[in-house]
C-alpha cells in the first residue's frame, strides 16, 4: 500500500474516531451507562456495538461510492423510496439529534472546567463555542486537519493510560472487580449504543465523500476504525473499575479515576477529554451545517446561532443530557440500521 493511499485512509479513520470519542466517551459516562453497569457482560456488549458500527461505516461508504451521495437528504432518498413525508420527518429528526449532541459536547466541555478546574462552566462552554465557530468557517478541510493532528495524540495517551491502569490488575479474575448494577438487557444496550452512534456517524461520513477512492479502501477504513474503537472502549471500561465512590453520582467517572488514582496523569487526561470533545463537536457541527444550509450566507448565520445557543443550553448539565437523551436516540437509530441492512 502506497504512503499517500494509507495517509488518505488514516485521515478518514481519525475523523471517525474523533467523532466517536466525545465528551460522553472519554469522560466514562457512556461507558458506564451502556456497558460497565452490566458487569462482565458489558465487555461482550462492546464487541457487539463495534460490529454494528463497522457494518454502518462499511455500508454507508459503499452507498456513497456507488451513488455519489452529496448529503443526508440524498442518502435518505436511497434508503427510503416513494415516501417523501417519512424522509422529511427522518431528516428533521436526525438533524435535531446532531444539534442536541453538539449542545451536549459544549455542556461536557463546561462540566470539565467546573469539576476539575473550579472555573464556571459557562466560561468553558463559551471557549469551545468560539473555537468551533472558527473551525466551521474553514468547512470540512478544517475538520479533517484538526482530527489528523489531535486524534493520534488522543489515542496514544489513552493507550498509555490503559497500560498503566492494567499493570497491577489480574484480568483473569475480572469478575471480582465489577458487579452488575443494571437490570436492562446488555445486548439491547450494546445495540442502542451502536445505533445512536450511527446517527452521528452517517452524516459525518457523507462529508468525507471526496476522500474515498475505491472499495478496497472502504474495507480497510472499516476494520481499522472498529479495532481502534473497541480498544479505546476497553481502556475506558477498565478505568471505571477503579471508581471507589458511588459511580452514579459522578458526572465524569473516568476523569475521577485518573484524578484520584493516577494524579501524575491528571493533566494528560484533561487534554484527552477536552481534545475528544473538540473533535466530536466540530465533526457534528459541520455535518449539521452541511445538511441544513444551502449557501455561504445561511451557513455563517446558522453557525453563529448554534454556537450562542449551545452556551445557554449547557446550563442544563452534562450527565443529565447524556442519561436522558442518548438511549432515546438509540431507538431512533435502529430504523436507520434496519434500512441499511435491507438496502
Amino acid at each position: 500500500m502506497g504512503f499517500f493511499h494509507m495517509k488518505d485512509i488514516l485521515k478518514i479513520v481519525f475523523v471517525i474516531i474523533g467523532t466517536m470519542i466525545g465528551a460522553g466517551f472519554a469522560s466514562g459516562q457512556e461507558m458506564y451507562l451502556f456497558f460497565f453497569s452490566h458487569g462482565i457482560e458489558g465487555i461482550v456488549g462492546i464487541f457487539i456495538s463495534g460490529f454494528i458500527l463497522g457494518f454502518v461505516i462499511n455500508k454507508t461508504f459503499k452507498i456513497v461510492d456507488k451513488y455519489g451521495t452529496q448529503n443526508y437528504k440524498e442518502f435518505l432518498n436511497i434508503l427510503i423510496k416513494n415516501k417523501p413525508k417519512l424522509k422529511e420527518i427522518i431528516n428533521y429528526t436526525i438533524n435535531i439529534f446532531i444539534l442536541i449532541t453538539f449542545f451536549i459536547m459544549i455542556a461536557g466541555f463546561g462540566a470539565y472546567f467546573e469539576q476539575e478546574l473550579g472555573i464556571n462552566g459557562i466560561i468553558g462552554s463559551s471557549i469551545l463555542a468560539l473555537a468551533t465557530f472558527i473551525i466551521f468557517m474553514t468547512s470540512v478541510k478544517g475538520v479533517v486537519k484538526v482530527n489528523e493532528i489531535l486524534v493520534p495524540i488522543l489515542i496514544g495517551f489513552l493507550v498509555i493510560i490503559g497500560i498503566i491502569n492494567l499493570k497491577d490488575m489480574h484480568l483473569l479474575n475480572i469478575q471480582n472487580y465489577i458487579t452488575k448494577i443494571n437490570q436492562r438487557n446488555f445486548i439491547l444496550d450494546a445495540i442502542l449504543y451502536g445505533s445512536y452512534n450511527s446517527i452521528l456517524l452517517v452524516p459525518v461520513l457523507l462529508t468525507l465523500k471526496n476522500y474515498i477512492k475505491d472499495k478496497n479502501q472502504i474495507f480497510k477504513i472499516t476494520i481499522l476504525s472498529i479495532l481502534i474503537i473497541i480498544l479505546l472502549s476497553l481502556i475506558v471500561f477498565f478505568l471505571l473499575i477503579r471508581v471507589d465512590v458511588d459511580i452514579t453520582k459522578l458526572e465524569m467517572p473516568a476523569v475521577y479515576v485518573v484524578t484520584n488514582m493516577f494524579k501524575f496523569l491528571k493533566y494528560i487526561y484533561g487534554f484527552i477529554i477536552l481534545g475528544s470533545i473538540f473533535t466530536t463537536t466540530i465533526a457534528l457541527g459541520t455535518s449539521f451545517l452541511e445538511n441544513v444550509t444551502e449557501n455561504k450566507k445561511s451557513y455563517t448565520q446558522i453557525a453563529i446561532i448554534m454556537c450562542i445557543t449551545s452556551v445557554i443550553i449547557s446550563k442544563i448539565g452534562f450527565s443529565n443530557l447524556v442519561n436522558l437523551l442518548y438511549p432515546i436516540f438509540g431507538y431512533l437509530g435502529l430504523f436507520q440500521i434496519i434500512r441499511l441492512i435491507f438496502n
